[in-house]
């Protein structure tokens, strides 16, 4: 074997550093399909940290649907969009999605990052700032950042505080929230936003990575739950890899809006287009969002949320305010959330500790996600394992 380069002291003194601040992040190997009895490490464990919101990632019909795009139409997309990757699926997903969700257009992206980064680099700019909440996906950040445009960030969930940050602009940019916000597991002031955004003339975009498929009518997510349309939310982003149990994203829009970023939305441009077979699982998905074990499922999850919250609420941690699949308890410190985590996986559950700088300093968590595919015996473990380890710990 030959030797290995030496890495600057600068990388090793950073890794260091996040190793003695219980940071350090490592991969997991599971050696099963993404359902909620996982093996990991040959050891068998009930998992609770999945975005699989719907159970739809091991379904059946998604991956029927999968083999038969692909033995029609390949698995590469062979080039980008505006080449020759543009397939069939991927237009019959678009228009799909269009109908579904009220909007002129929708465009595909790789993955819920490269749309993010493709529609806030594109619209926004050195002359078009970016006002954002606090607790928005770092993919959020990062585009605002790529597109080298002035940010702001208004307290979280604060549509006060939005509004100063707006007023104080002298020109009009984009004003932009997560929808479910993937750290806490509560939801953004959405009809406010939008009714601020069209009272002082900014585009106003919406994340819904984890809202689209679970929540409101249809499962059309926040902008159902807000009462919100294509006029008055013009650039909502969604992503497949969470409640569609598939892989990719979107963003819906105007036919204005998506030829202006047909033309400058580099992540769209210049890359692959997602596979069609994926594109193909992902309509199936749609239609089974769509449909009554759509909504079975959907209910199921709320009944699931609602079990969770009424046994954990007596225990002594602190249980943010969250209606949602996604259940933050905070423990605060890195180290004691490490702690509990491995206590929990003793007991055959499986739930990662969430720490800086994915969530802010003194807040590390255990960031529980519920699932339509647990059943109410995976509940009870769960319930039980915490009540166990949190009242040995506090």
């Amino acid at each position: 074997m030959k030797p290995v380069p030496k890495s600057p002291n600068w990388m090793l003194s950073a890794l260091e550093e996040r190793k003695q601040q219980d940071l350090m992040r490592q991969t997991v190997t599971l050696d099963s399909p993404q359902i909620p009895h996982t093996n990991i490490n040959a050891q068998g464990y009930t998992a609770f940290c999945s975005n699989d919101y719907l159970g739809l990632a091991n379904h059946p019909k998604l991956i029927k649907a999968m083999h038969d795009t692909a033995q029609q139409y390949g698995v590469g997309g062979g080039s980008s969009h505006l080449v020759c990757g543009h397939l069939s699926p991927h237009q019959q997903l678009e228009e799909a999605l269009a109908d579904w969700l009220g909007y002129e257009r929708v465009m595909l992206f790789s993955t819920g990052y490269m749309a993010n980064l493709g529609v806030i680099s594109a619209l926004a700019g050195k002359h078009r700032p970016v006002v954002q909440d606090k607790l928005n996906h770092a993919s959020l950040i990062d585009g605002a950042l790529l597109a080298q445009a002035p940010l702001r960030r208004y307290l979280h969930g604060n549509v006060q505080s939005a509004e100063k940050l707006l007023v104080r602009s002298t020109i009009p940019g984009l004003l932009i929230t997560d929808g479910v916000f993937s750290m806490d597991g509560d939801v953004a002031p959405l009809a406010e936003l939008s009714k601020l955004a069209i009272e002082h003339d900014w585009m106003f975009m919406v994340d819904d990575a984890h809202g689209l498929g679970c929540l409101g009518e249809e499962g059309k997510g926040c902008l159902s739950l807000a009462g919100l349309d294509a006029a008055t939310l013009p650039i909502l982003v969604g992503t497949f890899g969470k409640a569609f149990g598939t892989a990719g994203a979107f963003v819906a829009t105007s036919h204005d809006y998506a030829d202006y970023l047909t033309q400058f939305a580099r992540p769209y441009i210049y890359t692959t287009a997602m596979s069609p077979a994926m594109a193909g699982a992902t309509l199936a998905s749609l239609r089974m969002i769509q449909s009554a074990e759509g909504q079975e499922r959907r209910e199921r999850l709320a009944q699931h949320i609602v079990y969770f919250r009424q046994r954990i609420q007596s225990l002594p941690v602190t249980l943010m305010e969250s209606d949602t699949a996604i259940q933050p308890i905070i423990v605060g410190d890195s180290k004691a959330a490490l702690r509990i985590s491995e206590q929990l996986k003793l007991l055959g559950v499986w739930c990662t500790a969430i720490r800086p700088p994915t969530v802010p300093i003194g807040s590390s968590r255990l960031r529980i996600t519920l699932s339509a595919s647990h059943s109410k015996a995976d509940l009870v473990l769960l319930c039980d394992s915490l009540e166990h380890v949190l009242t040995a710990n506090f």
